[in-house]
C-alpha cells in the first residue's frame, strides 16, 4: 500500500510547468509591446509627413496663384526638404497644387497626398437663387 506515492510522482513530473507558462506569457506581452511601439512610430511619422505635404502644397499653391514669386514645384520641393521629407509628386492645375510627400520608417515607405488652392466651385442647390 502506498500512501500518496503515485500522486507525489505525478506532481514531481509537473514541476516547473508554471514557470514555462509565465515565460510564454511574458514573451507574448513583449511581442505585443514591441508591435505597439512600432505602430506608434509609424503613426507619428505619418502625421509628420502629412504636415510636410500640407506645407509643400500650400507653398506651391501660393506660388501658382502669384502671391509669392517662384516656380510652384520648386517652392514645394523646398518646403518638403525643410520638413525632412521627399517631394514625390507635384502637379499644378491653375492655382491648385496637388503634391505627395514620402518618408521611410524602418524600411516601410509612407506616402501622403495634399491639395491646396481655392475651394472647388460650389453648385447652387436646386430651389435656391443667388443672393438668398
Amino acid at each position: 500500500m502506498t500512501c500518496g506515492g503515485e500522486s507525489r510522482r505525478k506532481l514531481l513530473g509537473e514541476r516547473g510547468s508554471a514557470s514555462v507558462a509565465v515565460i510564454g506569457l511574458l514573451a507574448a506581452l513583449l511581442i505585443t509591446g514591441v508591435a505597439a511601439i512600432g505602430a506608434c512610430a509609424l503613426l507619428g511619422e505619418k502625421q509628420r509627413v502629412s504636415a510636410a505635404a500640407d506645407a509643400a502644397a500650400l507653398a506651391a499653391a501660393d506660388s501658382a496663384s502669384g502671391r509669392v514669386t517662384g516656380i510652384p514645384c520648386d517652392r514645394a520641393q523646398r518646403a518638403a526638404l525643410l520638413n525632412g521629407v521627399r517631394l514625390a509628386t507635384c502637379r499644378i492645375d491653375g492655382s491648385v497644387a496637388l503634391v505627395s510627400a514620402q518618408s521611410d520608417v524602418g524600411g516601410i515607405p509612407i506616402t501622403v497626398w495634399a491639395r491646396a488652392g481655392p475651394p472647388p466651385a460650389a453648385e447652387t442647390p436646386p430651389g435656391v437663387t443667388e443672393g438668398d
